[in-house]
């Protein structure tokens, strides 16, 4: 985990894997905000980059910020993903984004954001028209026609034409391309794209970029619809390597699409009820839990289907105990005066039989178990730490745990 910005709150970011067009597995990075993502966003990485480039990265960060969930993956061949490069096009890239995005609908949310940087930014537009939940598309450094890529590597064209396939370096790196790639790549309708794109769009470019010129920007930024707007990047680098300059593009972003997607929820009333605990699903298993004042979250972990946004039901309860055990020892030490520095409580629980329990009046089929274990620090003697062990039991979520709990469940009227 890291600290965003926010400062206490964190943020996530958890590696995810989904199966690409070609059937191979696809290596992602999903970046959460600290409590439930209002918005999810899809970054798509420049040709031969991957996920975790620095433009990636910090506009991941960024929109975290604004509580915008964003999955970042290495496209086929590249970084973490399976499968060979040479065996991609720019369509089965454009494929992949659609797959992404089914893999969010499906575990989390479908994103309504796209961004992508460079090539990325050409698929991103041609993948817009196949998610009908984007609502904005942010573009950086990207070319009106896909096919500028071939510039990269002129001198094997023909080569690639002639032979089927050839090693080209791309930034110092050697990758495999074929003809098919070209083939696909010179037959893409990308104006036609630009001009029928729904959605609102973004164009970020930088006037001295040497790969992707500037008037790249001005042809998408012409021949698509309102609303769309244009940020110039200055003196940035096409890949943005200046830490200075990816983190504009990140906040420039953030701040755009915040106009296109949902509002952040409003914060919790401070009039609400004491003792009430309203719990709101946010995605498969994910839940926004308002504890009066207080936000928390609630998931699954991942095998079982959820996303590991927050702990699991029990692994609230166990926080509830824990924290109820720490709390009363130290009201009692405080009364009583005694030199108690600190108190840790780890707890466990399982289910086991009946039988291998040596203190439950079950006798039969499985029960509850929970191990908790009490750490203090402090100069007590042993009196006094055998009598803070006696009165963690009369927490009251111990007591309450231990007694019996009637639940009245009701269904309430639709608003």
């Amino acid at each position: 985990m890291r600290v965003s910005r926010r400062g206490a709150e964190m943020t996530k970011s958890q590696k995810t894997t989904f199966t690409g067009t070609g059937g191979e597995e696809l290596a992602g990075r999903l970046d959460l905000p600290a409590g439930p993502p209002r918005a999810v966003a899809l970054f798509a990485h420049c040709f031969t980059c991957g996920k975790d480039v620095r433009a990636a990265s910090q506009i991941s960060r960024a929109l975290t910020d604004l509580d915008i969930a964003v999955l970042r993956f290495d496209f086929t061949g590249l970084g973490e993903s399976d499968g060979e490069f040479a065996n991609a096009t720019f369509s089965s890239n454009v494929a992949d984004l659609v797959r992404a995005a089914d893999h969010l609908r499906q575990t989390l949310a479908a994103p309504g954001l796209l961004v992508g940087h460079s090539l990325g930014g050409a698929a991103v537009v041609a993948a817009a028209d196949h998610i009908p939940e984007v609502q904005a598309v942010a573009t950086i450094g990207a070319p009106a026609d896909p096919s500028h890529v071939t510039d990269l590597f002129a001198g094997e064209r023909e080569q690639i034409e002639q032979a089927g396939e050839a090693i080209v370096q791309v930034a110092g790196r050697p990758f495999r391309v074929r003809r098919e790639f070209l083939s696909d790549i010179s037959a893409q309708p990308q104006h036609d794209r630009i001009e029928h794109l729904t959605q609102a769009l973004l164009v970020m470019h930088a006037p001295a970029d040497q790969i992707v010129g500037i008037d790249n920007a001005r042809e998408i930024f012409d021949a698509a619809r309102h609303p769309k707007s244009f940020v110039s990047l200055d003196d940035a680098d096409h890949l943005l390597t200046s830490r200075r300059d990816a983190a504009y593009a990140a906040t420039v972003i953030a701040a755009w699409a915040d106009r296109y997607l949902p509002s952040a929820p409003e914060p919790p009333s401070p009039d609400t009820e004491p003792g009430t605990v309203v719990v709101t699903e946010t995605g498969l298993y994910s839940q926004r839990i308002q504890a009066g004042r207080h936000i928390l979250v609630a998931d699954e972990p991942p095998s079982v289907g959820g996303d590991d946004t927050g702990p699991t039901p029990y692994g609230l309860l166990l926080a509830a105990l824990g924290a109820c055990t720490s709390m009363t020892v130290r009201m009692y030490a405080n009364r009583k005066g005694w030199p108690l520095e600190s108190t840790t409580v780890t707890l466990t629980h399982d289910r086991i039989h009946a039988t291998d329990c040596e203190k439950c009046e079950t006798e039969a089929g499985m029960v509850d178990h929970i191990d908790r274990v009490i750490q203090y620090e402090g100069d007590l003697d042993g009196n006094q730490r055998a009598k803070l062990l006696e009165i963690a039991d009369k927490c009251p979520v111990h007591r309450t745990l231990h007694s019996e709990v009637h639940v009245n469940t009701t269904e309430s009227p639709p608003d």
